[in-house]
């Protein structure tokens, strides 16, 4: 095999893809391929990752943390820089994360429940934020190998590790990394050899995929559910116009799609995307500030790093931009160095962020005070700590140069303040020692197994050993804990990811002393609780900033989207008459249901108001007045026909059919009167009678009296003698008799058929609704009108034959003219009465009766009247029978 393993080392130096070794190295078996890896990453890559914390044990379990600082210009690109870069500075927050791992080994290691019986270690590696180097460390852990790159050490898998005794044995689990970049480079290196990998802050909701990632797990909730939180944020406090400002990676653009998504169907909008490269932070920065203050939005999404959002403030305080209300994601929400900068007190009040849900562990700040180098002699980590705080060296040689002296060994951690011995809230911290707790059970679960004998019941016997555990079954042991933590939660994995639950925080100003963190509510899965009132808002009070495209239409109004623009920038429309809109921010008008219409103010529907031609108004009284005087002057001409009834004047054409037309024309005035007033069953169908039979009545003797003109004057020629005996007073009145009968049948068939009954016209728009007369059977109401002007037309056609007789005065010539003005008359109503709305046909259909009764009236009778009473010379015999 050991030909196999050299060109597969020397292949390995030329090949970037450390995925490929570890498949190769699985094929080929555990131990050599673990053996190539760690010969190729020794080759490869130098020292960098080699400083680690190694504490031996029955079952050793690995980590990796970001202790040490990598300079932001660091191009993390394999191509193009060297792989041995030096990291600076030691960080009190990853260093406070490494001792709750170790804290939790420790207090495993106690515990008479979880392992009994079986010492836990740990090999905890320090990375730097690198992912080549989080590669060379994770794939050292899982070969077993020590980390110093030299022959001895590879010849036999023992190493020295600057005074930490080390171990050939191959890491069956690690916790880490850090981000989620990282995590997804060691992730996929790590899953052809289904170790398992359990991050404590990884978030990106991409390591989810089990197809890609079926060793990672995490105990950080992802970030689908903190994108989702302001979401849900944005639609209650009705934000419709947010700006968004994203880390160019996929912690940014990830969660902003995710928060796209949530919103999309509330109305709710993006008013801009500005991005941020840590390469080129300054200039980015300014440009994303002057975005946000030219933009509208006063509600501000930041999703990227605290040191990126801390020049964005630096920014926006050039500008003097003091108005807008931030949204914090995790990654900055609780950056201690942000809240108390004095540039953000002033540009950014009243943040409000989602952060990690923080938990108290007991003992943990006790422990981490009671640290100190002369009890861990081999922990450079702690040292190099020291040295950075006191200032001097706990041992004869230094490991950094923050040390400039000997420390006299009264140094206690008891006094200092700061991130790494603040346990007051943990938050990530929290979440390594629940990681290292997810492996203590899954470890518990695969060594050991029930079983039965005679002495006693589901007592426990090891089923694997600890020196023999295969990293494949730990997986799946791993992928079903279900265990209660000792804070009491319960903790298990769906997929890869633990129940989400995130504090929400608020930055709050205290006046003279120091800004603090206030919880004022917390996200559980997608449940989000909150307490408004304890909020302060960048306003400094508890009113909720309002950011909006456009204002929320008032009711009465509708939203109307403006062209080429998101839908959360619309102008007001007013909702048109008969709809109504009762909400704010409606997005379209309701129409009333058809017996109600709308108000004034569109707000509501109310009642419609039934509207008729009544005797109150003005329309009403004139047409009234118009009637009432139409009776009185024909009575007054009945009563000068009566007066003068035996003169030639009123004897000439039977004075009879004379005093009947009079009667006629003022029935003709009076059922005019029927018209106006409120409709009801018996009005609306005496008027339709009445208005039928009284004009029949009166075209019947206009016409009669017109036959009688012609047989008169026929009856002259010389044989025609007897003509007249067919023309009689009795003839005359039973014609007259006769048509009106027909025109009463018609109107009894009708209405005992199908009459007119009141109906409220609901069809035309308006506040008012007509209630007329509805004529059920058109073809009812059409033989009535039509059988009247049948009888005018004949009537005005033997009037016009007869108008040239030759008679002083010839009736006929009155009776061409009243005809002639009848016909103008209804000719003209039909048109008019359908094109008038409401009551106005109405009135239209009296002043059709009026006018053809007036006309009747003075053109036939005025000329009688004038020679009646004003030229009694006239009203002879012999001047009406001259030529």
């Amino acid at each position: 095999m050991s030909w196999v393993k050299w060109i597969f080392i020397l292949w390995s130096c030329t090949a970037p893809s450390l995925l490929l070794v570890g498949l190769v190295g699985r094929q080929l078996g555990l131990q050599v391929g673990v053996q190539v890896v760690q010969t190729v990453t020794c080759s490869r890559w130098g020292t960098p990752g080699d400083r680690g914390l190694f504490e031996d044990g029955d079952v050793v379990i690995g980590g990796l943390f970001n202790l040490h600082y990598n300079p932001p210009a660091i191009n993390y690109d394999f191509t193009q820089l060297p792989y041995n870069k030096t990291c600076t500075g030691v960080q009190n927050l990853p260093l406070q994360y490494i001792y709750a791992m170790v804290f939790a080994v420790e207090e495993i290691n106690h515990s008479t429940n979880l392992l009994p019986g079986i010492k836990l270690g740990y090999h905890i590696r320090d990375n730097c934020g690198l992912p080549q180097w989080a590669s060379q460390a994770a794939l050292s852990l899982v070969g077993g190998d020590s980390t110093n790159c030299n022959t001895t050490a590879l010849q036999s898998g023992y190493g020295q590790e600057r005074g930490n005794k080390s171990s050939d044995k191959p890491i069956p689990l690690i916790i880490g990394c850090s981000s989620s970049a990282t995590t997804q480079t060691v992730a996929r290196i790590l899953g052809p050899l289904s170790v398992p990998l359990i991050s404590y802050t990884a978030s990106c909701p991409c390591l989810s995929d089990r197809r890609q990632y079926p060793n990672f797990f995490r105990t950080m909730a992802s970030d689908i559910y903190q994108a989702r939180a302001f979401a849900q944020l944005a639609i209650h406090f009705n934000w419709t116009w947010i700006g968004a400002v994203i880390v160019d990676n996929d912690y940014g653009h990830v969660a902003l799609k995710i928060f796209e998504e949530a919103i999309q169907g509330a109305e709710v909008c993006l008013a801009f995307v500005e991005t941020l490269q840590r390469e080129n932070i300054v200039n980015d920065a300014r440009r994303a500030a002057l975005t946000i203050q030219a933009s509208a939005a006063r509600v501000i999404l930041i999703f990227t790093w605290y040191t990126d959002v801390l020049e964005l403030f630096l920014q926006l305080d050039k500008l003097n931009v003091t108005n807008r209300q931030f949204l914090a994601s995790e990654a900055w929400s609780t950056s201690g160095d942000l809240l108390q900068n004095p540039v953000t007190r002033k540009v950014a009040a009243g943040v409000f962020g989602v952060a990690i849900r923080s938990l108290t562990i007991p003992g943990f700040g006790n422990y981490i005070r009671s640290l100190n180098p002369s009890h861990r002699p081999h922990d450079e980590f702690l040292r190099e700590f020291w040295e950075k705080e006191f200032k001097c060296s706990p041992g004869f040689t230094s490991v950094s140069s923050y040390a400039s002296k000997p420390c006299s060994g009264t140094e206690t951690l008891e006094e200092v303040q700061n991130h790494f011995t603040d346990t007051s809230k943990l938050r990530v911290t929290y979440n390594v020692y629940l990681a290292v707790y997810v492996a203590a059970h899954a470890l518990h679960s695969l060594l050991s197994c029930p079983y039965t004998d005679s002495n006693s019941e589901n007592e426990n016997s090891t089923c694997s050993f600890p020196t023999d555990i295969k990293p494949i079954e730990l997986l799946q042991h791993v992928a079903k804990v279900n265990f209660t933590t000792p804070q009491g939660e319960q903790l298990y994995f769906q997929g890869a990811d633990i129940h989400a639950k995130y504090d929400l925080l608020n930055w709050q100003n205290t006046g003279e002393g120091p800004a603090k963190f206030v919880l004022i509510g917390r996200v559980d899965g997608f449940d989000l609780h909150l307490n408004e009132s304890a909020v302060q808002w960048t306003t400094g009070s508890n009113q909720v900033p309002v950011s909006v495209c456009s204002e929320r239409c008032p009711p009465g109004t509708r939203m109307a989207t403006r062209k080429g623009q998101p839908v959360c920038c619309f102008d007001c429309i007013p909702c048109a008459d008969g709809e109504i809109s009762n909400t704010t921010g409606s997005p379209h008008c309701d129409r009333c249901p058809s017996e109600f219409w709308s108000n004034a103010e569109r707000t509501a529907c109310i009642p419609r108001q039934l509207d008729f031609l009544s005797f109150n108004e003005t329309l009403g009284i004139t047409l009234t007045a118009v009637a009432v005087s139409g009776v009185t002057v024909t009575t007054a001409v009945f009563v000068v026909f009566l007066h003068y009834r035996q003169t030639p004047m009123v004897r000439a054409n039977n004075s009879e059919l004379s005093f009947l037309l009079l009667v006629s024309i003022k029935l003709c005035f009076l059922c005019s009167l029927v018209f106006i007033g409120r409709p009801s069953d018996w009005s609306c169908r005496f008027q339709q009678a009445a208005f039928g039979i009284s004009f029949v009545l009166c075209v019947s003797c206009l016409k009669v009296k017109t036959i009688v003109v012609l047989a008169a004057f026929r009856s002259a020629r010389p044989g025609s003698e007897a003509l007249m005996k067919w023309f009689g007073p009795g003839q005359q009145r039973g014609s007259v008799f006769f048509f009106t009968c027909v025109q009463v049948i018609i109107c009894i068939i009708w209405l005992s058929i199908s009459p007119p009954v009141p109906k409220s016209d609901l069809d035309v728009p308006g506040l008012k609704v007509t209630l007329k007369c509805a004529t059920a059977s058109v073809v009812g109401f059409s033989l009535v009108l039509g059988y009247i002007g049948l009888l005018g037309c004949t009537s005005f056609l033997l009037a016009f034959l007869a108008r040239k007789l030759p008679d002083n005065f010839n009736e006929a010539k009155l009776i061409t003219f009243s005809m002639l003005i009848f016909c103008a008359v209804w000719v003209a109503f039909v048109p008019a009465y359908v094109s008038s709305p409401g009551k106005y046909a109405v009135a239209v259909e009296i002043f059709a009766i009026l006018a053809s009764s007036y006309g009747l009236l003075f053109c036939i009778f005025a000329p009688k009247c004038f020679i009646i009473l004003l030229r009694p010379e006239k009203n002879t015999k012999k001047h009406l029978m001259g030529r």
